[in-house]
This record gives structure tokens, C-alpha cells and sequence, in this order.
């Protein structure tokens, strides 16, 4: 039987064994906690991606960063400045979090909320 999109996320937080797999559980634990309802799907050859009525976000893990790529994210208002990536782009933005970066659990909630409310927009 294949398995589910959020054991596939588990096994990857699970293989990474580094701070790249305890960023990645700890944004995922973000996301699920601010959107009980969110789903998650196992997209592109091994991408974890958050929808709730289309993408919310992606969580890409590279050698030196966790990014995490928000598909509206040129319309969202980021009051705390989260998005330090992909800003020169018409409709993404992207947060990069490296292994010394500590994650606005609180502002990052808000986020992804204000993600789910754009998608539901018309």
C-alpha cells in the first residue's frame, strides 16, 4: 500500500536526522496547529506542500536551509517580515530558515491563516 502524504512527510523528517528535520516538524506542527484542517499532499518528487482550497506552502529542505515557498505570498501582508526569499517574484515568497534561525511560531501562524482566507478569496 503506498503511503500517505504526512507519513511521506514523516519519514522526511525522520531521514534528515539534523536541524533541517526539527525545523521542518516544527513548521509543520505551526501549520497543522493554525489550520487543523489543513491537508497535506507529497508533491513534485518528494516536496511536503500545505493546501487548504489550493497551496498555502511548500517546505523544501536544501543542504543549508529549510525553505518554505508560499504561492500567493506577493498578495499576503507579512507584518513581521518573515519572507527573506523570492522577493522579487509577482506571486511567491519564501522564508529562509537556516540552522541558527528561530522560527516566529506566532507570526508564522498568521501567515498561513492569512494564506488560507486568500485562497477562499474569488
Amino acid at each position: 500500500m503506498e503511503p500517505t502524504a504526512s507519513e511521506r512527510i514523516d519519514a522526511r523528517i525522520a531521514e534528515l536526522a539534523d536541524w533541517r528535520g526539527q525545523m521542518l516538524a516544527q513548521v509543520r506542527a505551526v501549520i497543522r496547529q493554525a489550520l487543523p484542517e489543513v491537508v497535506e499532499e507529497w508533491k513534485w518528487r518528494g516536496v511536503p506542500v500545505w493546501s487548504q482550497g489550493g497551496i498555502l506552502c511548500t517546505g523544501e529542505t536544501y543542504r543549508d536551509k529549510v525553505k518554505l515557498t508560499f504561492a500567493k505570498g506577493a498578495a499576503l501582508p507579512d507584518p513581521a517580515g518573515l519572507f527573506n526569499a523570492s522577493l522579487d517574484g509577482n506571486t511567491r515568497r519564501a522564508m529562509d530558515l537556516f540552522a541558527d534561525s528561530t522560527l516566529n511560531a506566532d507570526a508564522l501562524a498568521a501567515l498561513v491563516r492569512v494564506a488560507a482566507a486568500a485562497n477562499r478569496k474569488p
